[in-house]
């Protein structure tokens, strides 16, 4: 397993978990590659610092909060667009209506149901302040027009 820095046209920053650098490559040709923040898919590798071995043994990493979703970067490509088809098949797309409508869920003024969309970095923390649960996923772009 190799860990790619990647940004994307958005100049939002993320890691990348692959299982070699063709790997990688596949799925950039592929469009299989979409920002988490944003949806987009111009994604490139960052330069990224060597690690040295200083001889020193290594400080753990720390353990993921309990509260947090689970980190889906550990999946395969194929069980991620699989994951991905599923929500897509399983939600309503609200598009950019996303932050309102999962207000209004929440809040008991619209039907409860599973929908799916877009909203900035700050729109999400704003609905997590306010206790409401949102993850964000890449939905790359020839799944996020199927029909649900």
């Amino acid at each position: 397993m190799i860990v790619f820095d990647l940004g994307c046209d958005n100049d939002h920053r993320f890691e990348g978990w692959f299982s070699s650098s063709a790997d990688f490559e596949r799925q950039q040709k592929s469009d299989l590659l979409t920002c988490p923040l944003c949806g987009s898919q111009k994604i490139n590798r960052l330069l990224t610092a060597a690690r040295v071995n200083t001889g020193h043994s290594e400080v753990p990493a720390p353990q993921q909060p309990d509260h947090l979703p689970g980190q889906y970067a550990n999946f395969d490509g194929t069980r991620m667009l699989k994951l991905i088809s599923h929500i897509v098949e399983n939600t309503e797309d609200v598009g950019k209506a996303f932050p309102e409508e999962a207000r209004k869920i929440h809040y008991k003024e619209s039907p409860e149901r599973h929908i799916r969309g877009t909203a900035s970095p700050k729109q999400v923390e704003s609905l997590r302040e306010e206790g409401i649960d949102v993850v964000a996923l890449p939905v790359p772009a020839h799944l996020a027009g199927k029909p649900h």
